[in-house]
């Protein structure tokens, strides 16, 4: 269809016979086909060839994102016939099948479908990145072909291109291991499984067994997406391997388990050292793996890049930059806490300081900061730690997280007695942290005393560079998360069309939304007095503190997040 299409395009006014010379060169040097070329090269749009092809050839188009089919229609056509001819069934009536297509003049494809499926094919048309799309999410992505080919090949010792390193070599009784864990398609599956989710970007892994089935998710800027279903008779060896890498007792399933694994592969051809950090848990039809990527390239050191307004920058370097005092970083379970306060570390560490911090786990490895990880097993805990850390001679001290009181308290005299102090705590805003420190048992004059600034923080997903794109929104809809009418109205909002890039979500990575509290004087006197954290919140921002929904409307503005994002992570 090539020449045919070019042809169509120049006559449709839609490209140039210069443009169609150029696309045909690119084609001829890196292949492909035509239109995907073009729509590369920026020449035109995906679906405005979609609705060229469909006007020209009298045929429907078809927005296959929007479209749930049923898996009896999958069934049909054989994901490796789906992949070679690059078409997607869609629905099935009668003795017909309706097949999505690049080039709905293809005789060579229909006819193979026909005769394969003895079905007639009706045609529809859809863009090469929505039938892609499409293919990976109901036949699995091409790891998950792999993934056949491992589960055919038994005969296959290779175990992949990865090497398990250890941090503190131990022997091993191999005699002692589950003999199915080391055969060779269960190694080769566990390693796409890893190998796959730093492809995609994830940042965890949940591998999950149900009553009648085995599903394994991954977890890619903040939200989940099943990526493949193992087969179930493969549960147990699938545990047992991992829970060998990462040096747990294949033989212990009734109690949680922790470990860390830590593996080199070649990615992009570059190789790559990463850690996995292991949690094992057992419920009523096997254990639940949940593995968290911690990936080096990932973590962000520069806090000009981590999404602080810069107000809220300048507080927050104002803060951890004074000789002593506490500072805390307070938000849900991955909400990107240790990456804050690893990169308020990586601006303070100099020559001149010694930087002890108490983790459970260690996440990085940090130059030039001593490093404790807790084992609560033999009673080494976040208190015992900071009591060991005050006879070190520290000037900055990191606590992973205040759990307890008898934390707080310690961690409390290390910042009124000439030590910075920075830490982390579960709740949902800035002013909140000051109540949750009382009810914890601290006095008030401790904690007014004590506290320099509290940052609560949230992440939302990024609207990819690769296809963003305007969109038309009413004003009504931004001033009715709180942004006024005048900002509404000048506002220009931004969304991802979705791409090869996203993943076609429409986003690419994530963004930190930060409340940042300063405890200036004023907010001392209402702390003393036993101010609620609603008092406590309009003080502050009388005081110029920017909450979270203010930094992520200030996010929309800027065009890197969208409503949808915001709304999801913020209150008003």
């Amino acid at each position: 269809m090539s020449e045919r299409l070019g042809d169509l395009l120049v006559k449709e006014g839609k490209i140039s016979t210069d443009q169609l010379r150029e696309a045909l060169k690119q084609q001829k040097e890196k292949g492909g086909r035509l239109g995907t070329n073009l729509v590369q090269m920026g020449l035109i749009e995906e679906e405005e060839l979609v609705a060229l092809l469909s006007k020209h050839f009298g045929v429907s188009a078809i927005n296959l994102s929007k479209v749930d089919v049923d898996e009896a229609v999958i069934k049909i056509i054989p994901a490796d016939i789906a992949r070679k001819y690059t078409i997607m069934p869609v629905s099935k009536a009668g003795a017909k099948v309706t097949i999505a297509m690049l080039d709905p003049t293809n005789v060579f494809a229909m006819d193979d479908i026909k005769f394969m499926t003895g079905y007639n094919v009706e045609p529809v048309v859809a863009s090469e990145s929505a039938i892609r799309s499409a293919i990976d999410k109901y036949y699995g992505s091409t790891h998950a072909l792999e993934l056949k080919k491992v589960m055919e090949d038994l005969d296959d010792t290779g175990g992949g291109d990865l090497e398990v390193l250890d941090e503190e070599p131990e022997e091993f009784d191999i005699d002692a291991l589950e003999e199915e864990s080391d055969e060779a398609p269960v190694v080769r599956l566990v390693n796409i499984i890893l190998t796959d989710a730093i492809k995609r970007g994830a940042s965890d892994i949940h591998i999950e067994p149900y009553e009648k089935r085995y599903r394994c998710r991954y977890r890619v800027d903040g939200l989940l997406y099943e990526v493949m279903n193992p087969p179930l008779r493969l549960r147990e060896a699938i545990t047992s391997r991992i829970k060998i890498m990462a040096k747990l007792d294949i033989a212990e399933k009734r109690l949680p388990q922790d470990g860390r694994i830590k593996i080199r592969t070649k990615i992009d051809n570059k190789d790559k050292e990463l850690d996995y950090r292991v949690s094992v848990l057992p419920t009523i039809f096997g254990e639940k793996i949940v593995l968290r990527l911690l990936d080096k390239d990932n973590l962000m050191l520069d806090m000009t890049k981590l999404g602080f307004e810069v107000e809220s920058l300048n507080r927050f370097q104002h803060s951890i930059n004074r000789p002593y005092g506490m500072v805390l970083v307070t938000g849900p379970t991955g909400s990107g806490k240790t990456n804050t306060l690893y990169s308020a570390l990586g601006s303070i560490n100099k020559p001149s300081t010694n930087i002890m911090t108490a983790e459970d786990p260690v996440e990085f490895n940090l130059p030039g900061i001593n490093q404790v990880q807790m084992k609560e097993s033999i009673g080494l805990n976040f208190a015992t730690s900071l009591r060991a850390f005050l006879r070190q001679d520290p000037n900055i001290i990191l606590v992973g997280e205040i759990r307890d009181f008898e934390t707080a308290e310690v961690a409390i005299k290390a910042a009124l007695t000439g030590h910075l102090v920075l830490s982390t705590l579960h709740t949902n805003d800035a002013p909140s942290t000051i109540n949750r420190l009382m009810n914890m048992g601290i006095e008030p004059f401790l904690v007014a005393t004590s506290v320099n600034l509290v940052a609560a923080q949230r992440l939302v997903r990024r609207i990819c560079n690769f296809c963003k794109e305007p969109v038309d929104t009413p004003p009504a809809a931004l001033t009715a998360i709180g942004m006024s009418e005048r900002e509404a109205r000048s506002t220009r909002l931004f969304q991802g069309r979705g791409c090869e890039k996203c993943g076609h979500t429409g986003y690419k990575g994530r963004v930190g939304l930060f409340e940042v509290m300063e405890v200036d004087d004023e907010i001392r006197e209402l702390i003393l007095n036993g101010a609620s954290a609603i008092e406590l919140r309009e003080k502050a921002i009388e005081s110029g503190m920017i909450t979270l929904r203010a930094s992520g409307l200030q996010k929309i503005k800027d065009g890197v997040t969208t409503i949808e994002e915001v709304v999801r992570e913020t209150v008003d």
